[in-house]
């Protein structure tokens, strides 16, 4: 009776290996037509990063890793420069909570 009980134990745990062995693995999606295309035209950032690559020849490990991160913020620095600017002037005349109501808001776009 032991015998047959423990037969019948490792014929269930050998069938249950076999069906998750049998599952059919899903096959890998087809690329899409954006991902496959070559790409036209290199976005802003990517730009940037090809600049600051180039101007980092030389450089190695912590100096490199400097010069890179100075070079790559630049930009965004001079963009919200120029965006603090502009919303203090079109802030002129508003105190108080209207003002930081307003840059708030002006800041965000």
């Amino acid at each position: 009776m032991r015998h047959s009980i423990s037969t019948v134990v490792l014929g269930l745990a050998l069938v249950s290996g076999m069906a998750f062995a049998a599952d059919p693995v899903k096959p890998a999606a087809a690329p899409t037509a954006a991902a496959s295309a070559p790409a036209a035209e290199k976005t802003p950032q990517q730009s940037k990063m090809a600049t600051c690559n180039k101007e980092a020849e030389g450089k190695k490990g912590d100096e490199r890793k400097a010069f890179m991160k100075d070079c790559l913020s630049a930009n965004k620095q001079e963009k919200q420069q120029n965006k603090m600017k502009t919303c203090n002037a079109e802030a002129a005349g508003k105190k108080g909570d209207e003002r930081k109501a307003f840059m708030s808001e002006c800041l965000k776009k």
